[in-house]
């Protein structure tokens, strides 16, 4: 079984509130879900819905049509109206207009029973997030006006809930990080909202916002140098101005992780919503020739395990390591049951300030081992290839990692090759179709499975959400196999991809 439920309002009308307690509710009852939220660059007003798709069986994207429709206005009723299936249901907020800005506690009761859950258990979720016994009967009055449509059955499931940012957050927290540098930017001001609810703990940690993204930088790889586990977060925007410094970790071998977060562009483009634009720039930001690690997980038990992968490189080898994510992947709820493995212990491969008893430099100048400025050729050179020799090494200790996953049917000849955040829908549209799905998870380096699993297809279908499949540039750069035009699905208007819709561009690709 399946649901597909939009709940929508204006901003400030609690949209959130009513995923909140609904999902909440049915992580306890054992359900997965998968919760996407999308708002229009508005503080109060405007249209705003999430749409939470749930069920007995593991799901990582929604539908384009509704089971149900729970309106907070009349307007989310008009807009979505025409995607509600003839069987669905629609909840408005006609019957609770008393209840003013309560409202959408209201509605929640009224949708838990809907489906049949027990009383007692809305009530407990609804007094441990507002706490107030006024709250708990307007959630008891909602719950009592509808009757139950669907008995949903307890299951045995232990499910967890969280969103990309909360896994990076997780992911990095457990790589003992110390330090946090940002300036807000969405999507990426998750993390930092993450780690700064419990920087002021027992554990060792600082949450700093920076005067501007450049500033934000300079004062991680300030942090880095001094021995700390440092991280930077941006959107693309931030990550133009920081490029600079990432040239200066690059010839000064001091430590980098960046989140980024990417959104639609260029410049301040549609800064609420979502793409996969910025793998470019990602890939090259920076002057010079420096090596980097680029990885992109696929959602919110991958932010966990690759940014502790990213960290602990970026460590081992003195390198610069990009955590790629995008807003449907940073603030969409992905559940999962798989426990999470041991972390990598993060260990300094360098000489630290106030730990070694010397004088450490760390320059922009191209230096000698010593760190003292040169400019003389041969010693240019050295620089240079030891530097880029990292990238052998690199690739070795990668591929003790999980660099790509295949899902599907394995002995395929048609594959489908995506990253990131197209992996929820991608795997949700090819349940039942003769398809195998590569993911890749490490974009620099790639795994050298890619150009083999290539050249065994017959039939290769990329999909992107650009406008230029940046992804299948680099494959024909590194592999020499160029995927045809007429086999790339490529969604650039901001939107996540919607796995039924999906599966139908898959299915006029199929041979």
């Amino acid at each position: 079984m399946k649901y597909n439920l939009l709940i929508g309002g204006q901003a400030g009308q609690g949209v959130n509130s009513i995923s909140e307690i609904f999902t909440k509710v049915l992580i306890n009852y054992g359900y997965y879900i998968f919760n996407y939220k999308d708002y229009p660059s508005l503080i109060r007003g405007g249209h705003n819905f999430n749409i939470v798709s749930f069920s007995d069986k593991p799901l990582a994207s929604f539908e384009s049509k509704f089971d149900g429709i729970i309106a907070v206005d009349n307007l989310t009723i008009k807009l979505h109206e025409k995607n509600l299936k003839k069987t669905g249901f629609i909840l408005n907020s006609e019957k609770f207009q008393d209840l003013g800005k309560d409202i959408n506690i209201a509605l929640a009761g009224a949708l838990l029973n809907t489906f049949g859950i027990d009383k007692k258990n809305v009530l407990k979720v609804i007094k441990n997030k507002f706490k107030t016994k006024e709250c708990i009967n307007i959630g008891e009055k909602g719950f009592d006006s509808e009757v139950t449509k669907y008995n949903l059955n307890k299951l045995n499931n232990k499910i967890s809930l969280m969103s990309g940012s909360e896994g990076v957050a997780i992911g990095a927290l457990n790589s003992d990080l110390n330090l946090y540098v940002a300036y807000p930017m969405t999507p990426a001001t998750g993390v930092m909202n993450e780690l700064a609810k419990i920087q002021n703990t027992k554990r060792d940690l600082l949450v700093f916002q920076a005067e501007n993204e450049i500033a934000a930088v300079n004062a991680s790889l300030g942090g880095s140098f001094a021995g700390a586990n440092s991280m930077v977060g941006t959107s693309g925007g931030g990550f133009d101005l920081m490029s600079e410094g990432l040239s200066l970790q690059g010839m000064s071998e001091i430590p980098l992780v960046v989140y980024l977060a990417s959104r639609a562009g260029p410049a301040t483009g549609v800064p609420t919503y979502t793409s996969q634009a910025d793998l470019n720039v990602a890939l090259r930001a920076g002057h010079g020739e420096f090596p980097r690690i680029v990885v992109a997980p696929g959602d919110a038990y991958e932010s966990i395990l690759l940014t502790n992968q990213a960290i602990y490189l970026s460590n081992k080898y003195n390198i610069l390591s990009i955590i790629f994510s995008d807003k449907h992947l940073a603030e969409s709820q992905f559940s999962f049951s798989e426990n999470i493995p041991k972390f990598l212990k993060i260990v300094k491969n360098r000489k630290i300030p106030f730990i070694n008893k010397e004088v450490i430099k760390a320059t922009s100048y191209e230096h000698d081992k010593f760190g003292n400025t040169i400019e003389d050729p041969k010693t240019t050179i050295e620089g240079h290839d030891r530097r880029l020799k990292k990238y052998a090494e690199l690739q070795k200790v990668c591929e003790e990692f999980e660099m790509v996953k295949i899902y599907g049917k394995k002995n395929s000849k048609n594959l489908i090759i995506a990253w990131g955040s197209t992996k929820g829908a991608i795997i949700d549209a090819i349940e039942d179709l003769d398809c195998k799905f590569l993911q890749v998870l490490y974009i620099k380096p790639l795994s050298k499975k890619i150009k083999k699993e290539m050249q065994n297809a017959k039939n290769i279908i990329l999909v992107e959400g650009n406008s230029t499949g940046q992804l299948g540039r680099l494959l024909r750069e590194k592999t020499g196999i160029l995927i045809p035009k007429e086999n790339r699905i490529l969604k650039y208007d901001a939107r996540p991809f919607v796995c039924n819709e999906l599966k139908e561009e898959i299915q006029r690709r199929l041979k």
